[in-house]
């Protein structure tokens, strides 16, 4: 397949040569969501703790935000911890929220340094540590005022949970059953500003959707490609894209 060596006269930069010449740049989605899935079986294939694929997930992660940057996708959010997951074994739960505060540690200052503002959704409960809680804040104010990319890491998360949020917002504020409609109830999502995922990319090969995102996928296209999420990288982003950009996308009509 031909790469793409053009400059990006726009940006005064040139483009990542991987990325296919086939990619329509006038078609790339603006928000991406990933299913950031099998760090535990890559580590077991390779005869590793679980954990370990959860810290070779990092390069993966970091790998795809600059694959969305070199493209121009402007929102990226990643299913970092949900809300099931606490139902892991005590070692390994322990081990994620440590992981996500060393990781935020790590990679904030680079993330500001490429325009990336850094938000998170989900239920800041008593479950959640307060130094993570404390890492999370800090990275979110560091970042605050970047536009280039909004990376949001959907931690402690969980679809259902944030339908069931919005609702409870509603009953507080009184707000009349004949006045409770698709925009209301948006209004009291966790980032009602945030467009819904044009994409959302599942990785290992699973065909589920695993409670993401629940009210804002309905119209979002489905990619579930077979690679483990430690293994994936831009060029897996850039496939999907591809793919992306050969459907047709109606919304219930037809095409004319």
């Amino acid at each position: 397949m031909a790469r793409n060596r053009r400059g990006d006269k726009d940006r005064g930069l040139f483009l990542d040569p991987l990325i296919p010449d086939e990619i329509d740049r006038s078609r790339i989605p603006t928000h991406v969501a990933c299913v950031m899935d099998g760090n535990g079986r890559w580590a077991s294939r390779r005869g590793l703790p679980r954990t370990d694929g959860h810290a070779a997930g990092e390069e993966a992660l970091v790998d795809a935000v600059d694959g969305a940057l070199e493209l121009g996708i402007e929102w990226i959010t990643m299913y970092a911890f949900s809300t099931e997951n606490w139902r892991r074994p005590a070692d390994e739960v322990r081990y994620l929220m440590g992981f996500n505060e060393s990781l935020l540690m790590r990679r904030r200052d680079e993330l500001n340094d490429k325009g990336v503002r850094i938000r998170f959704a989900g239920r800041r409960d008593w479950r959640v540590p307060r130094r993570v809680l404390k890492r999370m804040d800090e990275a979110a104010e560091l970042t605050k005022d970047n536009r280039t990319c909004t990376l949001t890491m959907a931690f402690n998360y969980g679809g259902r949970a944030e339908i069931i949020d919005a609702v409870k917002a509603m009953v507080a504020e009184g707000i009349k059953p004949d006045k409770i409609d698709e925009r209301a109830l948006r209004k009291h999502l966790y980032w009602p500003e945030m467009p819904d995922p044009d994409l959302v990319v599942r990785t290992s090969g699973e065909h589920r959707v695993s409670n993401y995102l629940l009210w804002e996928i309905a119209y979002s296209e489905l990619i579930f490609p077979d690679v483990l999420w430690p293994d994936f990288r831009r060029t897996d982003l850039y496939e999907a894209v591809l793919e992306f950009q050969r459907r047709e996308r109606r919304y219930g009509g037809l095409e004319e």
